[in-house]
C-alpha cells in the first residue's frame, strides 16, 4: 500500500483501527482476517444476540457500546449485514459522526452487502465524496485461503483490498466507480440464487398443472432428480432464506438499472420468502 494510499484512506504510516457492523458468520471471518493488519478490530454490542457476541468473541475482536463509540474510534468501518439492513446500518453510522462533532472525523466506510448499485450510491451520499467503498463477497465465510474472494470498487478500494494481502480473503479491485462490486455480485447471483429457485418453480407449476409425476420422470430420463434437487434448494437457503430474499430484492434492482431482465431475480426472492415459513413436504421449499 502506497504512503499517498495510506494517506487517501485516513491512516498514514499506521494499522488502522476497524470496526465490523455486524459480527454474523461473515462479519466475524472479515473481522478475524483483518487482525493481523488493524491496530484493533471492534464491534458494537448493543442490541445484538448472544449468539453474535458469541462468534465476535471466537473471532477476537473487541466490544464497544454501540455504533456511535465505534464510529469515534475508528479508521475503517466494514458493513456486513441483511441487505434490507444495509442503508439504515449506514445512516446511524452517518448520523453517530454528524453528532459527535469529532472535528472532521471521516472513518472509510466500506458497504460489503449484497445490494444493488443504486443502494450503494444511496449509502455513499450519506459519507461523501471518495469515503465509501463498494465491497462484495463471492464465497462462504473464509477461515483458509483458495474460497473466497472480496471485489472492492472506490476510491480507495487500493488501500482496503492491500489490508487484506496474506488472509484467507483474496482481495481484488474493479476501479475507481462505487456499484462495479456490487453489480459483479448481483449478476454472480443469478447463477447462485436465482438459479437454483427454478426447481421449487417447476414443481409448483407442474403441481398447478397436475402433472408433477410426469415431469418427475422426464427429468428423470434426462438425469435429473427434481426431489434431489429440490432437497438441496432448501438445505442450501435454510435459514438465510429471508437473508436471501432480500439479496435477490437487490439484485432485481440492480438487474434493472442495468437494463436487463428482472424477473427471475424477483422470482427468485418470492420463492426464499415462501421457504422463511419452513420447509414443505419432505424438507421442500413452499410455494403459496
Amino acid at each position: 500500500m502506497s504512503e499517498d494510499g495510506q494517506a487517501g484512506a485516513g491512516w498514514p504510516g499506521r494499522r488502522p483501527v476497524v470496526g465490523v457492523l455486524h459480527p454474523g458468520a461473515m462479519g466475524a471471518a472479515l473481522g478475524a482476517a483483518l487482525k493481523a493488519r488493524a491496530g484493533g478490530v471492534l464491534w458494537a454490542a448493543a442490541g445484538r444476540s448472544d449468539a453474535t457476541a458469541k462468534r465476535a468473541e471466537l473471532a477476537d475482536l473487541v466490544a464497544v457500546a454501540d455504533i456511535a463509540a465505534l464510529a469515534r474510534r475508528c479508521d475503517l468501518i466494514v458493513s456486513i449485514c441483511p441487505p434490507h439492513a444495509a442503508f439504515d446500518t449506514a445512516a446511524r453510522v452517518a448520523e453517530a459522526l454528524a453528532a459527535g462533532g469529532e472535528g472532521g472525523h471521516r472513518p472509510l466506510y466500506v458497504d460489503a452487502n449484497a445490494v444493488s448499485p443504486a443502494t450503494v450510491r444511496r449509502i455513499a451520499g450519506l459519507f461523501g465524496p471518495g469515503q465509501v467503498v463498494d465491497g462484495a463477497v463471492i464465497g462462504p465465510p473464509a477461515w483458509e485461503p483458495g474460497r473466497s474472494v472480496l471485489w472492492l470498487s472506490g476510491r480507495h478500494a487500493e488501500a482496503v483490498a492491500a489490508l487484506f494481502d496474506s488472509t484467507p480473503f483474496a482481495a481484488r479491485t474493479l476501479g475507481a466507480q462505487p456499484g462495479r462490486a456490487s453489480a459483479l455480485k448481483a449478476c454472480f447471483a443469478l447463477q447462485s440464487k436465482a438459479l437454483p429457485a427454478v426447481w421449487a418453480l417447476m414443481e409448483r407449476a407442474a403441481q398447478s398443472a397436475g402433472v408433477d409425476a410426469e415431469l418427475r420422470a422426464e427429468l428423470a430420463r434426462n438425469g435429473l432428480d427434481l426431489d434431489e434437487r429440490l432437497s438441496a434448494l432448501s438445505a442450501k437457503a435454510g435459514d438465510r432464506a429471508w437473508r436471501w430474499a432480500g439479496e435477490m430484492d437487490e439484485a432485481a434492482e440492480a438487474m434493472a438499472g442495468l437494463g436487463v431482465p428482472d424477473g427471475f431475480s424477483r422470482a427468485a426472492a418470492e420463492v426464499y420468502r415462501a421457504m422463511r415459513e419452513g420447509p414443505g413436504p419432505a424438507g421442500r421449499p413452499p410455494l403459496g
